[in-house]
């Protein structure tokens, strides 16, 4: 993201005086970053009045405060759930975390990613679930992953009914000693209402078969939305229909690099309440870190290389 936060670096770093077109400029600045218009606005309204208040006219000054009123929008959203987070689950219990989200956005790479970095950190044994079986390279793209990682992989064929391999899944967990499933599902159908419902579909499977019912012992289940970091504001919409379809726990964030801005991050937490759990910022397994708020304003800012 380094490109972006230069850009607000150097906004604030050509300022000799800070005034009324420095809060205009900004807001549509804030734009271009991926920001929502209306949170843009507000944003520098509310910077704005902090110079005012503060008495600054210290452009740097304001770009710290910038900084802290994004962390304070992306702490409002929540912390994000994760594998560690959760309660302990009871004996026998399951952690089964889904991934959601449309084709492209690297569900299936995160899967494997997600897998690795939760066994070698949190000492998981996960088990692989290829339930996306629409598209036709998911299934045999995991299945290289698991034989890479080590991990088993539970797969049926291609067109075949993916909540079936969702409760196949959790059966071989069960009979094993395996204690985590994240499972690839689909992220395109013949019709967005196909997709939705069969993600329903599944969804149900999951709380019927893993003892998700009140009082059944805590098992942990986690609904995560990948998303690609390049795909603009185009990524807050397909929040939008998936949360409103299953209700996310948080957003795995994906080819966060030099050609992703960010901004739509601070916009899933303003108006989902959306936290992020997870950034992917390169190809390699251990390439992804748990998100950190005060750590991405400060990137998005472009104060956390000074």
């Amino acid at each position: 993201m380094g490109s972006f936060a230069g850009r607000i670096r150097n906004f604030f770093g050509l300022r000799s005086a800070v005034s009324d077109e420095l809060f205009d400029d900004l807001a549509d600045l804030l734009v271009e970053g991926d920001f929502g218009a209306a949170e843009a606005f507000h944003m520098a309204d509310k910077l704005r009045d902090y110079a005012k208040k503060e008495k600054t006219g210290d452009a740097g000054e304001l770009r710290k405060a910038l900084a802290v009123f994004l962390e304070e929008i992306l702490e409002q959203a929540g912390k994000a759930k994760t594998w560690g987070t959760m309660p302990e689950p009871g004996e026998g219990a399951l952690g089964i975390i889904l991934l959601l989200g449309i084709n492209g956005v690297g569900k299936t790479t995160s899967a494997a990613k997600l897998a690795c970095r939760l066994r070698d950190t949190e000492g998981a044994r996960p088990i692989l679930a290829a339930a996306d079986t629409f598209r036709a390279a998911a299934i045999p793209q995991l299945k290289i992953h698991g034989e890479r990682l080590g991990i088993r992989v539970v797969a049926h064929r291609q067109g075949g009914d993916p909540a079936a391999v969702i409760y196949d899944a959790i059966e071989a967990a069960r009979a094993g000693k395996d204690n985590l499933i994240i499972a690839d599902t689909a992220g395109r159908m013949h019709t967005k209402a196909a997709l939705v419902e069969e993600l329903k579909k599944i969804d149900r499977v999951v709380e019927s078969r893993a003892g998700l019912s009140a009082g059944s012992g805590g098992s942990r289940y986690l609904k995560y939305l990948v998303l690609d970091a390049t795909t603009g504001r185009n990524a807050l919409s397909q929040a939008e229909i998936f949360h409103d379809a299953l209700s996310l726990d948080a957003v795995i964030l994906t080819k966060y690099d030099s050609g992703a801005k960010g901004g739509v991050v601070f916009s899933l937490a303003a108006e989902l309440k959306l936290p992020v759990a997870y950034i992917c910022d390169g190809e390699k397994y251990q390439h992804i870190k748990a998100f950190d708020p005060k750590s991405f304003a400060r990137e998005f800012t472009g104060l956390d290389s000074e």
